[in-house]
């Protein structure tokens, strides 16, 4: 019986071992689906109506109506996929070993996830406009829900090169490699600016591009400054990386701006092939955006301490559902541009006033939450240290 312990031992880790990659493997099979879910939405928003005739017999399609198509039909594949993955969490909740048969259910039985995914798609299509309208009311919390947790991952990201690549105060590390991405990210944000300024306003009259990127410029040198403090000290890797995020978020939202020509440097192009690429860039991002957040468990689990066990499944499978449940939210809004009832351009993404809006709010957001991550331990610091003098003092009194 001892000797037959080893090849039993040898069993358990192998069947283990394979249930773990079989796990990790599967996030990218749900990103799959996600991409495609993508892709039929922009069908249905640009060709559905010319090629999906059979649905203008559906009751609540009606012949000639676009409640199935354009931003209509957005929303009930956003829905469909939220559906999905809503049911996906739902199954999957509270899963914490690999052996359990929820595990199972998450990371393979493909061919019956597909028949719940088809019904979850197909489910929208028969459902009356107003609940979709309600959707779309919905959607929109759910997608500024989306940005937070997008922004809570980038916040734990940046943590995490802070702390692999620049030195700890007590150690003798130089820390070269966080030195020069440091200076990487300053000098490409500042450029970024320069580069805005020359394509978004190439003259005085586009005041609000100017007072965009000069604010933007305002934020990434205040972040700067702050991370530079003697009391906070937190260096200037990460503030170099969230000011690359924040000139990126300026450039997305004034790319989001609708072209009238005067605020926005014609590039040369291959006209309708530079429209084409930068719309499959654009759900390449979005994917992209979704899977990186899904992923990223421990930005969003309240302790991250917990030593994992080997039998523990290597993620988190409710978060990874909920997220790309908010993607979904969060793709709609994009390919209806945050309007619910707005006409949309084919093979365009994010461009109106409401898109340009929600994302200098994120961008404005985002540099505050950071600016008070660095400075809100010096606060509880003095006021802890504060209490500590009110003791003694109120002691002396006391007695």
């Amino acid at each position: 019986m001892i000797k037959a312990q080893g090849p039993v031992v040898l069993y358990h880790d192998g069947v283990r071992e394979a249930r773990r990659w079989q796990s990790l493997r599967a996030r990218y099979a749900y990103g799959l689906v996600f991409f495609a879910t993508n892709l039929l939405a922009w069908f249905v928003r640009d060709y559905g109506a010319k090629l999906l005739r059979g649905l203008h017999h559906v009751p609540v399609c009606g012949a000639g109506d676009s409640k199935c198509f354009q931003s209509g039909g957005v929303l009930r594949v956003s829905l469909g996929c939220f559906i999905f993955f809503w049911v996906m969490f739902a199954s999957t909740f509270g899963t914490r070993k690999l052996h359990e048969v929820r595990n199972s259910w998450h990371s393979g039985c493909w061919v019956l996830k597909f028949l719940v995914y088809a019904v979850s798609i197909i489910i929208p299509f028969i459902i009356p406009n107003i609940f979709i309208q309600l959707y779309g009311e919905i959607a929109r919390i759910g997608a500024g829900v989306f940005l937070l947790l997008q922004l809570t991952s980038m916040l734990h990201f940046i943590s995490w090169c802070n702390k692999r690549w620049m030195p700890d105060s007590r150690s003798r590390q130089c820390g070269l490699f966080g030195l020069f991405m440091s200076t990487v990210s300053f000098i490409a944000s500042f450029a970024g600016i320069a580069v805005l300024y020359a394509l978004y306003a190439p003259n005085s009259s586009c005041a609000f591009n100017i007072f965009t990127i000069t604010w933007t410029a305002i934020l990434v040198a205040t972040m700067m400054a702050v991370s530079l403090h003697s009391k906070v000290n937190e260096g200037l890797l990460s503030s170099g990386i969230m000011g690359l995020y924040i000139v990126f978020l300026c450039w997305s939202a004034l790319h989001s701006e609708p072209q009238t020509g005067k605020c926005h440097t014609q590039m040369k192009f291959a006209g309708d092939w530079a429209t084409i690429v930068s719309f499959i860039i654009a759900i390449c991002a979005i994917v992209m955006a979704t899977f990186s957040t899904g992923i990223d468990n421990r930005s969003f689990q309240l302790r991250n301490d917990e030593a994992q066990l080997e039998d523990d499944v290597p993620y988190s499978y409710e978060i990874f559902h909920v997220v790309f449940a908010m993607g979904a939210m969060y793709f709609a809004m994009l390919f209806i541009n945050w309007e619910l009832n707005h006409p949309t351009r084919k093979w365009s993404i994010d461009v109106g006033w409401a898109s340009t809006w929600v994302k200098i709010i994120n961008e404005w957001f985002a540099a505050s939450i950071y600016v008070w991550r660095l400075i809100s331990p010096v606060i509880w610091r003095k006021e802890a240290a504060n209490n500590e003098e009110l003791v003694p003092q109120a002691q002396a009194l006391t007695v």
